[in-house]
């Protein structure tokens, strides 16, 4: 960690991430996939889904908005041409959408992810994947697990580029154990001195 970044190893890639402040005891280092640039995302994909190719995927899933371009990398890896996206903004197909509760460790309020109801079929009685950018409560990939075993989707695993500390395991419960990822990163608590420490449990 050096002024400010946390240096990170996302499968064969090294980047340096930003330190923001989420409290004045909470600290995380931000990768935000839209600001990675298509070459990281790109390869990151590629990575990502060969480590899902053995679970035999029919589909990919994602949550909006981090995980899009990372699903379709891994959608596109894969030799796959369909993917599915839960939102958490209400949109106007939406509007009879199914739903489930979720909250963000980044995000203040409750929300709901919502999936189309004309996209039920895509996934109902297939092998499912979900990917996201990054698990760190596991409420947003707990929400995710509900909604699509809700409407039928065999969910065979979970990629992430990165996981983050562990309350995400106790969170998943059994769960966890379908977590794979390229990459893993602590959060940071105040160290009394001005600095940071690394916290690998959350």
């Amino acid at each position: 960690m050096t002024r400010g970044t946390y240096s990170v190893d996302v499968g064969s890639q090294r980047v340096e991430l930003p330190l923001v402040s989420l409290s004045e005891n909470l600290a995380l280092a931000l990768l935000i996939t839209v600001d990675m640039g298509v070459a990281f995302v790109a390869q990151a994909g590629s990575e990502l889904a060969e480590v899902l190719r053995p679970y035999d995927v029919e589909v990919v899933a994602t949550v909006a908005t981090m995980g899009i371009p990372l699903a379709i990398e891994v959608t596109r890896s894969l030799g796959l041409n369909q993917y599915v996206v839960l939102h958490k903004t209400p949109k106007i197909h939406l509007s009879d959408a199914v739903s489930e509760p979720v909250r963000s460790i980044t995000t203040d309020a409750p929300q709901r992810l919502l999936f189309d109801r004309a996209r039920v079929s895509a996934v109902s009685g297939r092998r499912v994947a979900i990917v996201d950018d990054v698990i760190s409560t596991g409420a947003s990939t707990g929400a995710a697990l509900r909604l699509l075993r809700g409407v039928g989707a065999d969910v065979v695993t979970v990629g992430t580029l990165v996981t983050e500390a562990s309350l995400w395991r106790s969170a998943l419960g059994a769960d966890a154990a379908l977590v794979r990822a390229l990459g893993s990163i602590p959060v940071f608590r105040p160290d009394g001195t001005g600095g940071l420490v690394e916290d690998w449990i959350g």
